[in-house]
């Protein structure tokens, strides 16, 4: 029951549907071997979820490694798609989905628990493995380019008028 969501989640953090499933399973494979250090079975999601976000961010940052190597080896760079597997055909869709792209890793993570999988702030920090005041800043600044980068401009606080 808990699959499709964390295939999702891994999706929009790898952008790879054939990978993300790779690591929902393996997720369910770490989670499994560790129930016996679940304080409680109602920790089960955060905890399955906290392992997918990990394993996400762990194969991107390998995968920087390897790119860096390749270019350096002057190979062409890959970009790990998976042929044939395209968002819908709607223009805001696309231009939502490179922006999130462009992102860095963590910030990208915290916009998709934050909105995606509508998570609190303490469960996104849980997530993450931060505290919730670095998860704050991490979800302003990663609102702040995607504001910047799909041209919607920064509503002020409303000042009031001292009169």
């Amino acid at each position: 029951r808990h699959a499709p969501a964390m295939v999702r989640l891994a999706f929009l953090l790898t952008r790879d549907a054939a990978f993300a499933e790779d690591v929902v399973q393996d997720a369910f494979v770490r989670v499994t071997g560790r129930f016996g250090h679940l304080r409680s079975m109602d920790t089960f999601d955060a905890y399955l979820r906290r392992t997918v976000v990990n394993l996400c961010l762990s194969h991107r940052r390998h995968a920087k490694v390897e790119r860096a190597y390749l270019l350096r080896a002057g190979a062409e760079s890959l970009r790990g798609e998976v042929a044939g597997v395209h968002p819908p055909d709607l223009e805001t869709r696309d231009e939502v989905m490179t922006a999130l792209a462009s992102l860095p890793d963590r910030q990208r993570a915290v916009v998709v628990l934050r909105f995606y999988e509508d998570l609190s702030e303490q469960q996104v920090a849980d997530a993450i493995g931060s505290s919730v005041v670095a998860a704050r800043s991490l979800l302003f600044r990663a609102m702040t380019t995607l504001r910047g980068q799909l041209g919607i401009p920064d509503t002020p606080l409303a000042q009031e008028d001292p009169r």
